[in-house]
């Protein structure tokens, strides 16, 4: 019986080299197109078809037991990756009987991979041992040959030792492999709580430049504008005078909450800014009375019914600004502020569907609002000669700002020169922007 096994394990390797060959023509054809479907199919194929190859080489083709359970012990290694522990079981009888080694070895390496437990790792070693031990039938074992047996225990230890420690050690490196990740995804985190962490600071200190700096100033101007008002007896002294300290006061109002948003974090960032002052198109009146210029305000928008809030703000300071640069560059050009729908935006169609064509009156205005969006357009004419340029500072930033607000709602923002020595702003907005 012994001499049979070391024929059969002659047959065994070369059947071992076949089988690398064929693994070597596997991981070549890995490289070309169809790989995915290999890759997903080779761990449950491969095994089962290196047991059966197993089972041919050393039982013949002849229908008999010992092919009949070595080919149900390959292929029971199809559910070897659901129930590990029940297919390594049944792979056994094909040891014993049929005397196959791939099929019982890839079923305890399998079940080192998915259930390591030591005790069980050591009762299946101990049964692939004495499967691989005791000869088919037990009555030709031969207690006496203490050689051979020596070397088929010791033939029977190293396979049985062989899978249990290659899958653990990939379970190992599985494991590794996770908590690299996991480290990776932690470093991640912990770089942008950081980079938070600094902008945080980044922004209190900004507002602390901002209060400290802006916040002084602006207070003694709505401190002198008091006093002309309260110590003036001219009429126009004094409503230029109230203008002036109104106008502070909105400013700090505006700054006050500005520096609230830069100190505030996370959810507190968002608390203050729906705190923050939000104008709108009913403002614009009020910010051209008080722009001291010669303004001719078209508005065929009726304010809060028109868009978004978002829209709207972003109406209001694209005037805000145009007015500022007027003031700065144009002193006594005269200005024409105009606010109207679009039935274009971003070449959108001013219909949008079907059922804006069959619909009449309100719901027809209801969806022209829904689709479309609104233009602003600032156009003034060139300054008055006569007129003394104020020495304002400029940053060369107020219509970059614009142009990137604009960007950000989704519209667009033009600025250029006229032909007769003017400037007009014009920006369009959609209203689903906001």
């Amino acid at each position: 019986m012994v001499r049979a096994r070391g024929g059969q394990s002659r047959l065994r390797a070369r059947a071992g080299r076949a089988v690398a060959r064929g693994e070597a023509k596997g991981r070549a054809l890995g490289h070309g197109a169809p790989v995915r479907r290999l890759r997903a199919l080779a761990p449950v194929v491969v095994p089962v078809l290196l047991a059966i190859a197993d089972a041919m080489l050393v039982n013949g083709l002849e229908l008999d037991l010992e092919v009949g359970v070595s080919m149900l012990a390959a292929a029971a290694l199809v559910l070897r990756r659901r129930f590990p522990l029940l297919v390594f079981l049944f792979t056994l009888p094909g040891l014993y009987i049929g005397y196959i080694w791939f099929a019982p070895m890839i079923g305890l390496y399998t079940l080192a991979v998915r259930r390591p437990g030591r005790a069980r790792l050591g009762i299946c070693a101990v049964l692939l041992i004495a499967a691989h031990f005791f000869p088919y039938p037990i009555t030709d074992f031969e207690l006496t040959v203490y050689r051979e047996n020596t070397l088929v225990l010791i033939d029977a230890c190293v396979t049985s030792a062989a899978p249990i420690a290659l899958g653990l050690l990939v379970r190992t490196r599985q494991e590794l492999a996770s908590r690299v990740e996991d480290l990776t995804r932690s470093l991640r985190r912990e770089d942008r709580l950081l980079a938070d962490r600094v902008k945080t600071t980044e922004r209190a200190r900004l507002a602390r430049e901002m209060h400290d700096v802006v916040a002084h100033q602006v207070s003694l101007i709505s401190l002198q504008a008091g006093a002309v008002q309260v110590s003036t007896e001219d009429p126009a002294a004094r409503a230029g005078a109230r203008t002036i300290r109104e106008l502070s006061v909105r400013t700090l109002e505006e700054l006050r909450h500005m520096v609230g948003v830069l100190r505030a974090d996370g959810g507190e960032a968002a608390e203050a800014h729906r705190l923050a002052p939000q104008p709108d198109l009913t403002e614009l009146p009020r910010l051209i009375e008080m722009s001291a210029l010669d303004v001719t305000y078209e508005g065929a928008v009726a304010a809060g019914t028109s868009g978004t809030k978002t829209v709207e703000r972003a109406a209001f300071r694209t005037v805000q600004e145009a007015l500022t640069n007027i003031r700065k560059h144009a002193p006594g050009a005269r200005v024409r502020v105009r606010v109207d729908p679009v039935d274009t935006v971003r070449g959108e169609s001013s219909g949008r569907g079907e059922d804006s064509g069959r619909a009449g009156g309100s719901g027809r205005a209801e969806e022209s609002r829904a689709a479309h969006g609104l233009r602003v357009e600032i156009r003034n004419g060139p300054p008055d000669a006569t007129a003394t340029v104020p020495a304002l500072p400029g940053g060369g930033h107020g219509l970059v700002g614009l142009r990137e607000r604009a960007q950000s709602l989704g519209g667009t923002l033009e600025a250029r020169h006229t032909s007769d020595g003017g400037f007009v702003v014009r920006a369009e907005f959609p209203y689903g922007a906001g």
